[in-house]
């Protein structure tokens, strides 16, 4: 398992290539301690505890040089080191070793995942929560919209050009929509209209009565005049406008609040109310062929909070990406569990598409 890059490597930061074995090992245990305990690492608790075998001013030299190549800080409060932003992302990049999630954690998502006599929407949104509380992050996941179902359409003049659509679907639910036409249109015109929907359009979706009044009218068979066929289409267009957008579910973000640094994860709490942004983040995820790692101001979104997201894509059973499910939490991330959990619950999503 691989993940994608997320971001060009900065030409300034400090490679795999610049490090020493020393150095290598210096850095690993420093992140891998930071990554636990979420503290700095001084260079004498590492020659105590380490396994380096050197001595504690030795270790220091190499912090040194580590942190002049952007991969280490050092905050004002203390004397040890944590990895930057940089050196993070060298670190899941080219040094992270991850292994396959336990059997309790497959078992946990697989359990969710295989719910019956639940909506697909609702199956997502269980192993979304299963993700987050097995993370102990925030968990998202893009579910495909189902294409609603047409029981009944009705439409109710308001006023001169201003129609309200009611939409009444397979499934029960009901919706509205207001439509704004171009001209004002007689009642028995929009009498026209509702009748044809209801008679030659329902049970099927709305993609599908699209395509079906597109070919009765070219076809001569819709016995529609041009005004109501107008309203008809612009009425199915209207459905559909907004049907086609994905779901966004978040679940677990009480778990940001668990943090140590809580205006942080107060930031982060205000930034995934901003959802429309949080779905072009993960359009990025969508797009890739692999799980994509996005660190702290990596993105424009947590670049306040300083947060880190892993996400994949999950597929259909004709291998088209259909969503995406990832966690959402603090840079200090447990991501060599995480990685592999995440890439687990994206491939068990496409085993369930398949099934749908």
């Amino acid at each position: 398992m691989k993940a994608a890059p997320s971001r060009a490597a900065d030409p300034k930061a400090g490679t795999l290539g610049d490090l020493s074995e020393r150095a290598r090992a210096i850095f690993r245990d420093i992140v891998e301690a930071y990554l636990a305990t979420g503290e700095p690492v001084g260079s004498r608790t590492l020659a105590r505890h380490g396994g380096l075998n050197l001595s504690a001013a030795s270790i220091r030299n190499v912090m040194q040089d580590l942190e002049e190549l952007g991969l280490l800080a050092a905050p004002h409060t203390s004397a040890g080191r944590m990895p930057t932003e940089r050196g993070l992302r060298l670190f899941v990049d080219a040094m992270m070793q991850v292994s396959e999630p336990s059997p309790e954690e497959t078992a946990a998502i697989e359990a969710e995942a295989r719910a019956s006599g639940a909506s697909l929407e609702d199956v997502l949104a269980r192993t979304t929560s299963a993700l987050s509380g097995l993370a102990q992050c925030a968990a998202v996941v893009v579910a495909p919209k189902a294409d609603a179902v047409i029981r009944q359409l009705n439409l109710v003049p308001l006023a001169p050009g201003r129609i309200l659509s009611v939409l009444v679907g397979a499934d029960g639910t009901v919706e509205n929509r207001i439509l704004e036409l171009a001209e004002p249109l007689p009642a028995a015109a929009i009498q026209q209209a509702e009748a044809y929907m209801n008679a030659r359009l329902s049970g099927m979706t709305l993609a599908d009565a699209a395509a079906r009044l597109k070919a009765e009218i070219a076809s001569g068979r819709a016995e529609l005049d041009r005004l109501t066929a107008g309203l008809v289409e612009e009425g199915l267009a209207a459905w559909s406008r907004d049907a086609s957008g994905p779901v966004l579910i978040v679940r677990g973000q009480a778990h940001l609040l668990d943090s140590a640094d809580v205006d942080r994860a107060r930031l982060l709490l205000e930034e995934l109310e901003t959802k429309a942004q949080l779905a072009r983040l993960l359009d990025e995820a969508r797009a890739a062929d692999a799980l994509k790692i996005f660190i702290g101001a990596e993105t424009k979104l947590f670049a306040l909070s300083g947060s880190s997201v892993v996400a994949a894509p999950y597929r259909s059973a004709d291998g088209r990406v259909v969503g995406v499910v990832g966690v959402i939490g603090p840079t200090r991330l447990n991501y060599a569990r995480v990685v592999p959990m995440v890439d687990f619950t994206a491939s068990r999503l496409s085993r369930l598409m398949g099934q749908a």
